[in-house]
């Protein structure tokens, strides 16, 4: 079970936003579904929520029972004084901002879901999980929990054309920017697209986690067939292999293709692993050795071998992980 809270404010009194419930939608239209259409989040959207106590009344919501994993999103204001970080809310007050980023964190690290993620879209959000100037430690990320936030705990969030900056990174990146070749979409994958996205001038996104494995968010269709990467392991019997291939694995070396051809003739048993080669090397999990391409590794009677993150993905099909 996998459930998500997303929230967006706009409706501030005096100081109106214009991008937070589109975030929310936006967010709230991704997360629902995986890109073949299965449902991923159960989510529930709250826009403009108007109070202190009923934001913090949705999140404790969000994290209780003991779903597989809990995801609370936050497009809105926020605010640092002396004692920490706040979401804001609509009715907030001179010394009463909001809820506190410690009570959103304690509530995340007390919920039995077996992965929490918390994802803020607003100012000052990456002091949560920081510890003050005293020394003193204002907040432990426990086991299972993982921050991702728009800006440091000094920095501003922008909006851009009706979009929260970090947020339209952060739908590209659900959209299947940060996806590895399986088609997983963890919160390492994310932060590592929008941390390339932003320069070192803009805002800088803030990930925090304590976590022994990523989950992932959300699965897109993979760069290549999932059963070309399970034949790592037929192709390449130990990953510090290379194969050695010849003018037979190249498809258009026969006899009945009008050009110069070289013998041993394209062999349809040799073409057919020489095309899962070929779509192994476009998401970099096998390179030609010695030349550039692998027509001319194939044509030159050279080799090919695993990349570093080939050699990753070989062990992981050899222990039956893909």
């Amino acid at each position: 079970m996998r459930k998500a809270l997303v929230v967006g404010i706009d409706q501030y009194p005096s100081c109106p936003l214009h991008g937070c419930c589109n975030d929310a939608d936006s967010i709230t239209n991704i997360l629902s579904q995986n890109e073949d259409g299965s449902p991923n989040f159960d989510v529930r959207i709250e826009k403009n929520v108007t109070s202190k106590a009923r934001l913090r009344e949705l999140i404790e919501e969000c994290f209780a029972g003991d779903p597989d994993i809990a995801l609370f999103y936050y497009s809105g204001h926020g605010y640092m004084d002396s004692v920490g970080g706040f979401l804001v809310t609509p009715d907030y007050t001179a010394f009463d901002y909001g809820v506190s980023l410690q009570d959103v964190l304690t509530i995340a690290n007390q919920s039995r879901a077996k992965e929490k993620i918390i994802i803020l879209d607003s100012c000052y959000s990456g002091f949560m999980g920081n510890i003050n100037t005293t020394g003193q430690q204002t907040a432990v990320i426990n086991e299972g929990v993982t921050i991702l936030t728009a800006s440091r705990s000094d920095e501003t969030s922008k909006e851009v054309d009706g979009h929260g900056v970090f947020t339209s990174l952060l739908i590209e990146a659900l959209s299947g920017s940060a996806a590895d070749v399986t088609g997983h979409i963890t919160p390492g994958g994310i932060y590592a697209y929008i941390d390339k996205a932003l320069g070192p001038w803009e805002q800088r996104p803030v990930f925090k986690t304590n976590v022994t494995r990523f989950t992932s968010l959300r699965n897109v269709t993979p760069q290549v067939d999932l059963s070309i990467i399970r034949r790592l392991c037929d192709y390449f019997t130990n990953e510090d292999e290379e194969l050695q291939i010849d003018p037979s694995y190249e498809p258009t070396n026969s006899p009945y293709v009008a050009h110069e051809v070289v013998k041993p003739y394209a062999n349809e048993e040799h073409t057919r692993i020489f095309s899962d080669l070929q779509k192994l090397e476009g998401i970099g999990l096998v390179v030609p050795v010695g030349e550039e391409h692998m027509y001319y590794a194939a044509m030159k009677s050279k080799s090919c071998a695993l990349t570093a993150i080939g050699k990753q993905y070989w062990r992981l099909v050899k222990g039956n992980r893909i």
